[in-house]
């Protein structure tokens, strides 16, 4: 009878075992692929492409410079400042 016992409990103890570890590895599965499911429905982050601007028509170039003018001959601007904003324009 105890030998009876003994291997009851021993068949116990590993199928509460084998339950224990099945269970884990069931939940970090799971996991897992809910992170790879999550993971394919955000789309990937697309490198963002430098805007394209077109230069503005030789007329609103010429207006912006009278303009800076001015406001250069009013004193509003510095010198330097009027230098940077006319480079600017005529870079753009």
């Amino acid at each position: 009878m105890p030998r009876l016992l003994r291997m009851a409990a021993r068949t116990a103890v590993v199928a509460g075992t084998a339950s224990a570890v099945s269970g884990r590895v069931q939940h970090r599965q799971a996991n897992r692929w809910a992170g790879q499911e999550a993971q394919a429905a955000e789309p990937a982050p697309a490198a963002a492409a430098p805007e394209q601007r077109s230069a503005p028509p030789a007329e609103d170039r010429l207006q912006q410079l009278k303009q800076l003018g001015d406001l250069k001959a009013q004193g509003v601007l510095t010198e330097e400042e009027f230098a940077t904003e006319k480079a600017r324009i005529l870079a753009g």
